[in-house]
């Protein structure tokens, strides 16, 4: 196994690039270095308070090493930055050795010190002729006129902690003729290597929950725009509408290819362009910009183009391709599916909305059961809410599903079958009143007791029969007493909702008094 040496500081344009926080910028390091089978053998990292650049007599600072044992960075000492680069010097003697002991295979170096902190390490390194790698470009310049076999140099404008790792292991790995693949993820889901399927990496239903704020934040900004004095406020509505892919192509470009800013860029870059296609569009605009983005990016770091490039080309190239790709080709047809789906769901409540609104609430409790509803019925809210602000699913959702919750889970707080059922329940019912959301909250009720289960169908379905009559549009994962205000009828809404609460509600106050009579030592 090679082992490698980080040293350097927290620098001076890299203080604002990751530099402040050791623990992240040698962390995401630290990530790459296991996935290429690499060992970390040594740190040296002074962290100053403030930019290097600025740095003064008075700027403290810490001094950071490795903790072998257990496998972490570790602060070694902190005070005055001139106290830290004296201190430093002890470290960078082991360093040294390390190298000289042929322990250490190769060097990082970000923004180090060639001159004073460092010059031990890069003396050392250039006796062995070990390969180094690093950023910051005064010093990379520095060491380079030193002699030492700098196989990969990059200023620090434009770079992440990932990009920058990334691009360190990439370099190490090639010169050492070693496999690599890079984790281009946050999360387990997510952690796929670079070489693998990133298409893997696409969850339509991500996308849409993680988008669901930006729906949520243009139904408010509608509601408000129809108080007279803020009339104004509906310009600000249509900018929003227009912003919409905007935030599902960068939602969907992270997703697939967590760049950190590089897949924000090209995300923001290709769902400008893909505007025309809605929100269907910007989906598809950022799935194609994050695809994009990792391939750019790994091919680029593997060119060994200068790490400032590679996110300049993966970033602006990525989305720009993408971006073009869908205003030119299939905007179009993306907008016209939209459409399609929306006209269907219309067609049906123009039919007979009282059936389409008692068809709905009865089987949306099965659908979220099942795990159709964040697949199916939320996109579809969402595509609906894309044109008005508000959607017939979503005052489905808040009346079937939120309410019906909330009176089951109010039942057992009031009457419940044993003492600790009241506990379980009043949380969830303070969550369904006062965010509209974890309606999973009525389960263990609905699991343990068929009549509740059955209640809370019937009330849904009643519920939505009353959506239908009134004709409402409203949206759920918001206060309750907000979710009126957010539609298109707060007095058929308020009912609705109500009459969904008080009916789940007696029918669970039944069903727990009659397994109680059943069951008289409860």
């Amino acid at each position: 196994m090679k082992r490698i040496a980080i040293i350097g500081s927290s620098g001076g344009n890299l203080f604002n690039l990751g530099g402040k926080d050791p623990e992240k910028l040698i962390g995401e390091i630290v990530t790459q270095s296991k996935s290429a089978g690499l060992e970390i053998g040594m740190v040296q990292f002074i962290a100053a308070g403030e930019s290097m650049d600025i740095a003064k007599e008075s700027t403290t600072a810490d001094l950071y090493v490795w903790n072998s044992e257990e496998n972490r960075l570790s602060k070694l000492s902190e005070g005055l930055l001139k106290d830290m680069n004296h201190a430093a010097a002890a470290v960078d003697a082991e360093i040294a050795n390390l190298i000289h002991s042929g322990l250490i295979d190769g060097v990082i170096a970000m923004s180090a010190d060639p001159n004073d902190a460092n010059k031990q390490t890069i003396k050392a390194a250039v006796e062995k002729g070990i390969p180094l790698v690093g950023t910051g470009g005064t010093s990379m310049a520095l060491i380079s006129s030193k002699g030492a076999n700098v196989i990969a140099a990059s200023g620090t404008t434009g770079t992440t902690n990932r990009t920058r790792a990334v691009s360190f292991i990439q370099s190490l790995c090639k010169y050492w003729g070693m496999k690599y693949y890079p984790i281009l993820g946050s999360s387990p889901s997510s952690q796929a290597s670079a070489s693998s399927k990133p298409w893997k990496n696409i969850n339509l239903k991500g996308i849409m929950q993680s988008s669901l704020p930006g729906f949520i934040a243009m139904a408010i900004v509608l509601a408000i725009s129809q108080i007279p004095t803020f009339k104004g406020l509906s310009e600000v509505f249509d900018i929003m509408l227009k912003a919409l892919p905007v935030v599902l192509a960068v939602i969907a470009a992270k997703q697939i290819s967590d760049l950190d800013e590089v897949s924000i860029v090209a995300g923001v870059i290709a769902g400008a362009l893909s505007i025309q296609g809605g929100i269907i569009g910007g989906i598809i605009g950022g799935i194609g910009a994050g695809l994009l983005v990792q391939y750019l990016f790994v091919k680029c770091v593997q060119w060994r183009f200068p790490m400032t490039t590679v996110n300049i080309v993966a970033g602006g190239l990525a989305g720009l391709i993408s971006g073009l790709i869908m205003y030119f080709l299939i905007a179009p047809f993306a907008l016209q599916l939209g459409e399609f789906i929306k006209d269907i769901i219309n067609m049906a409540i123009s039919f007979n909305p009282i059936i389409a609104g008692v068809i709905a609430g009865l089987l949306i409790w099965p659908a979220i059961l099942g795990g159709v509803y964040h697949a199916a019925i939320l996109p579809i809210v969402l595509l609906e809410m894309e044109k008005t602000g508000n959607s017939f699913l979503g005052a489905i959702d808040m009346v079937g599903l939120v309410m019906v919750s909330a009176g089951i889970t109010l039942a057992n707080i009031i009457a419940p079958r044993d003492r600790g059922e009241a506990a379980v329940a009043t949380p969830g019912f303070l969550i369904n009143m006062g965010f509209g959301t974890f309606v999973e909250a009525a389960y263990p009720f609905m699991f343990s007791n068929k009549m509740v289960f059955a209640g809370a169908i019937v009330a849904s379905g009643v519920g939505g029969g009353l959506v239908g009559v009134f004709n409402v549009r409203g949206t759920a994962y918001v206060p309750s007493f907000m979710g009126p205000w957010l539609s298109n009828n707060w007095i058929g809404f308020t009912i609705a909702m109500v009459v969904a609460l008080v009916l789940a509600l007696l029918i669970t106050l039944v069903a727990n008094k009659t397994v109680k009579n059943n069951n008289p030592l409860q």
